[in-house]
């Protein structure tokens, strides 16, 4: 990924650099610069200050002048450090059965108000305004004759207009 990204050299001698990212990039989005300061150990990505690790961007400010990247590299991540880790002997826990546990001292009460209603259909936490009321109007329209008043089943032409287009061609 280094090797994808454009250096250029602020000041050699105080180790700044800017790098821009030409790799990964959509068309129309303007690729991303970085700004790097080896002396103070800092990126503009914050990876390199967070992790201690050299990212991506000082990889590549480190091959533009010819400087070893293991030197940027900290002492956490150094094998002598992780052996040393380990080095330590971990003491074997004893049969679980032998654990000497503590009485409780104290009796749990549930708060039945922070328990979830299961049942039922979830409630809107949404803050209604004026723009949610709906204006008045006639009810509901039947299917058949378009009035107010009735709906499809009840709907007094229903047998006229099924009966007019169904039986006038038979007889």
């Amino acid at each position: 990924m280094a090797r994808s990204m454009t250096v250029e050299v602020y000041s050699r001698r105080n180790e700044t650099f800017r790098v821009t990212e030409t790799i990964g990039r959509r068309p129309g989005i303007s690729p991303r610069s970085y700004g790097v300061d080896l002396r103070n150990r800092r990126c503009y990505c914050r990876r390199f200050q967070t992790l201690h690790y050299p990212c991506a961007h000082v990889v590549a400010a480190c091959v533009k002048v010819s400087l070893n990247v293991e030197h940027f590299i900290d002492e956490v991540y150094t094998l002598a450090r992780t052996l040393r880790v380990w080095k330590n002997e971990f003491p074997v826990l004893p049969d679980l059965s032998t654990w000497e546990v503590p009485p409780t001292t104290f009796e749990l009460v549930l708060d039945k108000g922070l328990r979830r209603n299961p049942k039922g259909r979830p409630q809107s936490s949404r803050i209604r305004n004026e723009m949610d009321i709906r204006e008045k109007s006639d009810g509901k329209l039947c299917g058949v004759c378009r009035l107010a008043g009735h709906n499809r089943s009840k709907c007094p032409f229903r047998n006229y207009h099924v009966g007019q287009s169904s039986q006038s061609g038979r007889n």
